[in-house]
Formats: C-alpha cells, structure tokens, sequence
C-alpha cells in the first residue's frame, strides 16, 4: 500500500490502470463486454460457433469483482449443509426453546468454516518434516476446496448427547465432552495423513477413486433430495407418517422407541407443511428453471454466476408468495440474530466422553474416505492430473488439513470439519477453479459468521429453495465420478467386477441404509444389531458399526480396496473371431499386397459377370466366396472368405 501511494503521486495514470487490472482484470478472459452479451441459441447461422467459454486454472489471478462472486456462489452453495449440523444438535437435541444459543452455533460453524478453508487453500510444508519423516509434508491442500461442518458427526453427537442427558448431565455439558473427545480421536485421520504416497495410490487406484467419487455423488444428490422435500431433518423423519406408527408419537420414550421431536412436518418461514407437499416442490422447481433459462439465453458471466443467480430468483419467488397467508421467508430469524458475533461468546468446555470414542473413529474413518475422494474431484474438475506427483501430495495435504481443522473447531466451540464435496460441482458449473475465489469464500463464510445480521438472511432461504439448487449441484460430483470410469478399461471383467460390486452395495447402502441405519428419531432398534440393553461402550461400538455399513460411499470404497488388493490382473486374451465378414491377415500373409497377389494368381475364375461398369467384375473364388473389385464407383465388397 505504501508502494502503491508513492506510485499515486508520480504516476496516477498508471496507478488507476493497476487497480482498475486488480478489481476487474485484464486480457480476454475480462472482457466484460463479450462476457454479458447473452445467447440467442435459436438465431443467427447455425455454421457460425459459439463463443468459446473461458475456464480460468488453479493458479489464475482471478481480479478482485470475480473473486467475490465465484466465492459468494460457493458459500451459498455450502451454508445450507454447513449450518444444519449444529443447528439440529443444539434444538432437538441440546435446548429446543434456546433460540439464541441455536443461533450462536450457526455463527460459530460459519466462522470455523471460514478460518478452515483458509487452511485447506494453503499448501504450507510443516518445517523439519523433510528430517523427521524422510519426505516432506504439507497442510492443505492447495486446491479450490472448501471445509465445513461434517454430517458424518450428526448422528454420534445426537445419541451420545442423549445418553449423557438421561444421566442428568447437562446438555451444553455433554456437548463440550464430545467436543473434547472428538479432538482426541481426530488424531485417526493425523497418522493417515503419514501414510505415504505410494501406498495411498495403491490403496486408491483409478478404480477406487472413481467409485468414491460416484458414490459420495449419489450421496449428496439423496441429501439435495431431502431439501427440495421440505428439509432434511423433516425428510428423515417422514417415516413417522406411516398410518402404523402416527399414533405412537409422543408417547414414552421407555415404552416407545418413537420420539415426538423433530416431526414430519417441516418449517419454512412460517409455514408448516408435510415433506414433499406440492408447494414445497414447485418453489425448489422454480430453481430448476431458471437454471435451464440461464443455460439457454444467459451470457457467459450469467451463465459462470448461474448457483447465486437462480438461488436469488428462488429465494424472490418465496419472498413474494406465502401460504394461508404465512411467508415462505421468516424475517424474524433476521430480527433474532445479534448484529455481530464472535467465537467464545458461549463456552462449553473441553471434556471426555468414552462410549463414543469408537465410533467417532469409525467416523474419521469415513472422512478419510471421503476426503480422498473430493481431492481426486476436484483434480478432476479443475483440468488437472491425477497422476502427476503433486497428488498424493495434495492428498496427504488436505488429510492433515482435515484432522487439524477438525481440532480446531473443537477449539472454536463447533463440530469437525471436512472437506465439501458439493463445491466441485460449483467449479464444474462455473469453469473457475482459481484458490482465490476460495479465499473469497473463506471471506464471506467469516462475514457471515462476525455479522450474524448476514447470517439471518441466509438462513432465512427456505430449505425447498435450497434444494432445488443443491440437488443440481449435487449431481454434478456424480458426473465426475461418472467421468472417472470414462478413464478406466471397462472391458476389463477385473475392473467391471470391482466396479459392480463396489457400486451394488454402496448405491444400495445409500438409497435404502436402514438395513443397518436406525431410523432418526428411534435409536437401537434395526434388527440388524438392536443393543438397547447393551453397555454404553458396545453401544458405542455398535453406532460405529452402523454408521460404517449405512454410509454407501465409505462401505464401497473398503469393498473398492479390498477386491483391487486380492483379485489377479486379467489374462491377456487371445482373440480368434471366425465371423462371417472378416478377414484374418495373419492366416493368409502379413501383407494386403501378399494377399491380392496370391488372390490374382491362384483364384479360379468360375464366371465372370458384367455390371454397370465396365471396370467391375464378380470372381468366384471356390466356387462360393464371392469378391467384388473396382475403380471406384464399387468398392471391395466381402461377403464370404474362409482360410
């Protein structure tokens, strides 16, 4: 800035050019101008093509304007799966009537995803490590990928909160115990962050990657699903509507495994209304349009702007409706929410809980997957190689990022942190993948968290009008997985049978987990292992279990790994075709010429017919196979030829 003021005074001219280069750009890829002009795909000459769309790499210095706007897109694209975590821990579980300690958790987890990201983007190596280890490690993983609040964690703070309340243990108590002990077990996802490099391309081969990635896609759509319904909590809880059990809710907890809270029923702005009503579908529907409007008739920064773009006309469309006249859009969780927050405002402390210990590791488990799996997307969607050095490098980067960060949120008062897949559908949408619309990202997130104003408009987004926006979104981490096998020889009976196996039982876990997933809201009673009466550390044990074989893309992956390490490399196949129609080279000579001039010297002429003209002629050859030769106008014909 010094520098810069000194310039002002000698050289404006030059000055204004510089600063104009750092808020808008220069070059072709800034021309403004061709940018905004819009599309008209129904006009104009066919012949004539498309302007072509720029893509802007992993180390373009994106200008100041597009920095913020592809940031805010991708913070858009995250807040709702961010926010929901802490949310649903801190009403239904901890304190249902404490709005401002709900609101206290939102802030919190949009500042710590903020602060983490910043870590991720980096690419820092941990000094001495080079002495210490023989090879150097980093800490992040320089790429566009943002952190968040993990859902993997939801469910073991749910129960373990639960059990420590039926222990007369308060609720902010019990959540600062899992808080520590979740700093504990991150220290899991440390030692894989070690493992080095050829193992990991070992463990995860082009296979494994690209069933990971589809299946953390197939995930994600499911969960974009859930908000497009109504809300995800409400989607969950839809079960309860079944004419067989709506008369058990609210009944004891002891006789029943069915609890009154949360419902069916779900809550946007102030209408209540059950999961999946048509209202509900048709606001998350007007996304959807206008996604498709944008694609057809936007210009090119409409169309790299497309996630906040159509999420601002669904959220106008709420804004402008109601129902039984109730708004779609509460103003009051803008009104409740404090004009600025900060980390610390609440303490929980820091303490130990051993029953969860198990399947908090099984949990780091599952985001060690996971986070391999969007590190190979996002290599995938950002144009760069999986199989360059920087790889494994950048893997073992963000895996120490993710343990890390997950202990600082502990630190920051909020739950783990994990890479979000649903971003790299954001950098396929918007052809950026530059880390400073990451920065731009973690500089909205803290925005968001600091000034809870901000905060209250976000989250007022009714969650239909989120997930008509995040299923498309969603969907596109399952067309990279779906490119992934684009790379794979799928003619190979190794890989298709890997592939199939993998992909049965984790679509499968996936679509339908409650073969070993209780159902929200009716703990320890899958048939698969109930355990209610069991202690709480096999209970503990048992969650863990279940979350392992309910989580499709973490039971996939193993399955993955597991056949890539024992089954054999295919035999090299040996063709022999004897179809009609072809002609085996190798049986009659290695040359084409070999064979005419064997052809013209030993064929048996049996007739000779005359066509159209005069150059062509039919010669019998044995007496069957019929060959058809001439100079242009009737090309080698070949009905029949046998060795």
């Amino acid at each position: 800035l010094a520098s810069l003021s000194q310039e002002s005074t000698q050289h404006p001219v030059a000055t204004m050019v510089q600063i104009k280069e750092a808020v808008l750009g220069s070059g072709e890829g800034y021309d403004y101008k061709a940018l905004c002009m819009p599309t008209l795909p129904y006009c104009g000459s066919r012949s004539k093509p498309a302007p072509p769309t720029t893509f802007y790499p992993l180390d373009e210095p994106l200008p100041l304007l597009l920095s913020l706007l592809m940031g805010l897109q991708h913070a858009f694209a995250m807040v709702g799966g961010l926010i929901t975590p802490p949310y649903v821990v801190f009403r239904f579980t901890i304190d249902f009537a404490n709005v401002e300690l709900q609101q206290y958790a939102i802030s919190a987890a949009l500042i710590t995803s903020g602060l983490c990201t910043l870590v991720n983007l980096a690419h820092w190596e941990i000094p001495l490590s080079k002495k210490l280890f023989g090879k150097r490690l980093y800490i992040g993983s320089g790429l566009l990928s943002v952190m968040g609040t993990s859902f993997t964690f939801l469910p073991i703070f749910e129960i373990a909160i639960g059990q420590m309340m039926d222990n007369d243990i308060d609720g902010t108590v019990a959540y600062g115990k899992m808080l520590g002990t979740s700093m504990v077990c991150a220290i899991l996802e440390l030692c894989f962050s070690l493992v080095p490099g050829k193992f990991i391309n070992r463990m995860f081969p082009p296979v494994v990657c690209a069933v990971t990635v589809t299946l953390i896609g197939v995930a994600l759509t499911g969960t974009g699903m859930k908000y497009w319904g109504g809300g995800v909590v409400c989607g969950d809880m839809i079960w309860k509507e079944h004419s067989q059990v709506v008369d058990l809710v609210g009944f004891d907890r002891e006789v029943y495994p069915v609890s009154a809270l949360p419902s069916a029923i779900c809550e946007n702005g102030k209408v209540k209304l059950p999961y999946g009503s048509a209202e509900y579908v048709g606001l998350g529907f007007a996304v959807l349009c206008f996604l498709v409007l944008i694609e057809l008739f936007g210009s090119t920064f409409m169309k790299n702007s497309n996630v906040i773009l159509a999420l601002l006309f669904g959220y106008m469309v709420a804004g402008v409706s109601s129902y039984d006249d109730l708004p779609y859009v509460d103003s009051a969780k803008i009104k409740a929410a404090p004009v600025v927050d900060f980390l610390w405002t609440e303490w929980f402390g820091i303490g130990f809980y051993g029953p969860a210990v198990v399947p908090l590791l099984v949990a780091y488990t599952v985001t060690t997957v996971e986070t391999i799996g969007d590190v190979t997307a996002t290599h995938e969607v950002s144009e760069l190689d999986v199989k360059s050095k920087q790889y494994p490098r950048r893997i073992q980067g963000s895996l120490s990022a993710d343990a890390l960060c997950s202990m600082l949120a502990s630190l920051c008062t909020s739950m783990p942190n994990t890479t979000f897949s649903q971003n790299n559908g954001v950098i396929a949408l918007t052809k950026c993948a530059s880390r400073r619309a990451g920065f731009a990202t973690a500089f909205w997130l803290i925005l968001m968290g600091v000034f809870s104003k901000v905060a209250g408009i976000i989250t007022s987004i009714p969650d239909c009008v989120l997930g008509g926006m995040t299923i498309f979104l969603f969907s596109n981490v399952l067309i990279s997985g779906i490119s992934l096998f684009g790379n794979l020889d799928l003619k190979s009976r190794r890989i298709r049978f890997i592939s199939a196996m993998s992909l049965a039982v984790g679509v499968g876990v996936t679509v339908w987990p409650f073969a070993f997933q209780d159902m929200r809201g009716s703990s320890y009673t899958a048939a698969f292992w109930e355990c209610a009466d069991c202690n709480p550390t096999l209970q503990g044990f048992r969650n863990g279990v279940s979350i392992f074989l309910s989580t499709g893309y973490c039971v996939g992956a193993v399955i993955a790994i597991l056949l890539n390490g024992i089954l054999p490399h295919d035999p090299p196949v040996e063709e022999r075709r004897k179809e009609k129609g072809e002609i085996h080279w190798s049986m009659i000579g290695d040359e084409k010429n070999a064979y005419d001039a064997s052809l013209h010297s030993t064929s048996v002429r049996a007739s000779t017919l005359t066509g159209q003209d005069n150059d062509s002629e039919e010669k019998v050859v044995g007496g069957e196979d019929v060959i058809r030769e001439g100079d242009g106008e009737h090309s080698l014909e070949l009905k029949e030829v046998t060795a």
